[in-house]
């Protein structure tokens, strides 16, 4: 059985609609595919219908953005959490305001540079989209500025940059208590990807397992070949899920569907703990 927990549709910064997105996830041969877009659960009723008129098993998830005391950005992967529950619903209403106001500002900047505007920016999102630097990476490609997403990010939109804005973003302790409080299952994203930026330490590891944390996404293209080991090692102790995902964004990111995937072991931990929401068309196991 092929499992596929982590991607985004164009709800958040993918460039698929969510039934496409699992058009795609079957097409690739997946039998379970998550639905994890940033901050964001309104792709999964469409997510949903897809899933049951192809026959395959959906996930509803979403990817949460936290940081740390010491500015170090935390994904955190919540699935089948309840989407109504009060205390992390404000916390991703927060988030996202924070985002479209960071972007706003970051394009006011890049404007001082380049053919860039609002307008053209929200053009590249899809209508109750949160704005990032996804959205505004392909205005730059659509002016001329740059050839792809993954330029704009390495070029122009890197942390290091003139152009770069902070944004709020909940702890990731915090996080993960009310992932659990809403009844999801919450898994660390792409922890050791240091390609990306700094990651954290052992210590932020131990915060987040003693507040809850399940599991550790460990085979992601991101994750370095001794990270990778170091994160083996420690889901052996404390005895946490383990998931292997694509972080597929459609044409936005090389990633393809499948290329890493879940074991039905651990899927099954999944289900068996999630209990805010229901999966939805799955297989027999």
């Amino acid at each position: 059985m092929r499992i596929d927990l982590h991607t985004h549709s164009h709800v958040s910064d993918g460039t698929e609609h969510p039934a496409e997105l699992i058009a795609a996830a079957h097409a690739a041969g997946l039998d379970v595919v998550a639905l994890t877009d940033h901050d964001q659960t309104s792709g999964w009723e469409e997510a949903g219908a897809a899933a049951l008129e192809l026959g395959i098993g959906l996930i509803p998830g979403m990817e949460i953005s936290t940081k740390t005391d010491a500015g170090i950005s935390v994904h955190l992967l919540s699935y089948l959490h309840d989407p109504t529950h009060p205390g992390l619903l404000e916390e991703i209403e927060l988030a996202r305001d924070a985002r479209i106001t960071r972007a706003r500002r970051m394009v006011e900047l890049l404007a001082e540079d380049y053919p860039v505007s609002w307008e053209l920016v929200a053009k590249h999102s899809a209508p109750g989209a949160t704005i990032g630097r996804p959205h505004i990476a392909d205005a730059l490609v659509t002016a001329g500025v740059v050839t792809s997403r993954t330029e704009a990010f390495a070029q122009v939109l890197t942390a290091r940059s003139r152009y770069y804005v902070g944004h709020y973003a909940m702890d990731p302790v915090k996080a993960v208590k009310l992932v659990r409080a809403a009844g999801g299952v919450p898994v660390f994203a792409h922890p050791m990807a240091s390609a990306r930026g700094r990651v954290v330490g052992e210590e932020t590891f131990t915060a987040m397992i003693q507040a809850g944390l399940l599991g550790l996404e460990i085979d992601h293209r991101d994750n370095s070949y001794e990270g990778r080991k170091f994160l083996r090692a420690l889901a052996e102790k404390h005895d946490l899920i383990i998931t292997g995902s694509s972080d597929y964004h459609g044409t936005g990111k090389p990633n393809g569907l499948g290329e890493n995937t879940t074991t039905t072991g651990m899927l099954e931990r999944v289900l068996a703990a999630g209990t805010g929401s229901e999966a939805i068309g799955m297989p027999r196991l």
